[in-house]
């Protein structure tokens, strides 16, 4: 790694203390750094265009004196899967970047093999969580409180599904989909916020679910989606990567809703935009311009674990013209009070994460509860 001059670290909000300890930060008479790394491809309308998007907001906000970054994308089917550990390791070796940033829980074991092999290197690693017992001195750690922002998409869902102004929705029925892509804990957190908010406005929601089996098969997740809106769903939430968009194309083919996920995902497919009435979004960029700020300054903590929600801006419902022409007055109106409500901490929403998580059996048995009968 280049040289770097020491700093204190500054604590920061809402963290989970692993034992922070100071790490070199950048010099300022040479642009800080970064590097990418990602286990699928941009242009997958999600996750991974959110965190490129974002360093490159902060490239054009400082400049290219200031900041610099690459993206490696390293592929995402399992016949990929084998180059990931020595894709991150020849990152390590070039020891030119002052962070190396890495995400998802299928990196988490290279990442542990590298942050150790590699004490000086810094790692941002986001969207699951690292075994800080472990090691981990030099990983900074952000996941996101996607169980929040999934809990309004829920109510949403659930009211439009019996909303007779709308004209994608059979009112007769109260069925839902959500399509997952791999049954992890991240999904899982999504998956129980989004049953819990149907619930709380409609105890006699069914959940229809399905999992792809992984975040690249559009095919796959269409499938399954058509089957879900064949079986009585009208309103779908894709939680799946580049599979999810699958399900979007599932809800323009047979003419129903499905809410977009980690980007606005009606902005970006404006031909598919009638059909999503709004995104649920993880800031992954945002988060990432953040921790590299932070490390700027040499105020980023390491070997720690940073939860964002609604709070930090870490999640977001995009609420923007399309979305208040799409949703009723009356759902969104509703969806701002309990947004409102899980700000100020009235509505403590479940989780699958983290020391509050649900145990498993508390999981099937909230799965259980709103099954398709």
């Amino acid at each position: 790694m280049k040289k770097r001059v020491l700093s204190t670290v500054v604590a920061a909000a809402m963290v989970v203390s692993a034992g922070a300890v100071t790490v070199p930060v950048y010099a300022e008479d040479e642009p800080y750094k970064a590097a990418l790394l990602i286990n699928g491809t941009l242009g997958d309308k999600s996750f991974f265009d959110s965190a490129n998007e974002g360093l490159t907001k902060l490239q054009e906000e400082l400049g290219e004196d200031k900041f610099t970054f690459k993206v490696e994308q390293m592929g995402a089917t399992s016949a990929d899967e084998a180059k990931w550990e020595p894709t991150l390791y020849d990152y390590c070796d070039d020891g030119s970047y002052d962070v190396i940033i890495v995400g998802t829980f299928q990196l988490l074991e290279a990442l542990t093999n590298a942050s150790a092999d590699y004490p000086d290197q810094k790692f941002i690693y986001f969207d699951e969580a690292f075994n800080f017992e472990e090691g981990g001195e030099n990983v900074y750690n952000v996941m996101y409180k996607q169980n929040e922002v999934s809990y309004l998409v829920g109510a949403a869902a659930a009211m439009m599904t019996t909303d007779e102004t709308l004209d994608k929705v059979d009112p007769s029925n109260k069925v839902i989909g959500f399509l997952g892509g791999m049954e992890n804990s991240v999904i899982k957190d999504f998956l129980v916020g989004y049953i819990q908010g149907a619930k709380d406005v409609d105890e006699e929601i069914q959940v229809a679910l399905a999992y792809v089996g992984n975040f690249y098969d559009s095919a796959a997740g269409k499938d399954m989606a058509l089957t879900q809106y064949q079986n009585g769903a009208d309103v779908g939430f894709n939680v799946a990567g580049s599979a999810g968009l699958g399900q979007i194309e599932a809800a323009v083919d047979s003419d129903r809703y499905a809410f977009g996920v980690d980007s606005d995902q009606a902005a970006l497919l404006p031909d598919y935009a009638a059909n999503i009435p709004t995104s649920a979004i993880k800031n992954v960029g945002n988060s990432l311009i953040r921790a590299i700020k932070m490390d700027m300054e040499g105020e980023l903590e390491y070997g720690q674990l940073e939860y964002l929600g609604f709070a930090e801006s870490g999640v977001e419902l995009v609420e923007d013209d399309h979305y208040k022409e799409a949703v009723p007055e009356e759902i969104r109106t509703k969806v701002e009070e309990l947004k409102k409500q899980i700000v100020d901490g009235e509505i403590t929403v479940p989780t699958a994460l983290g020391d509050e998580a649900m145990s498993e059996d508390d999981i099937q048995a909230l799965i259980d509860s709103v099954k398709v009968k």
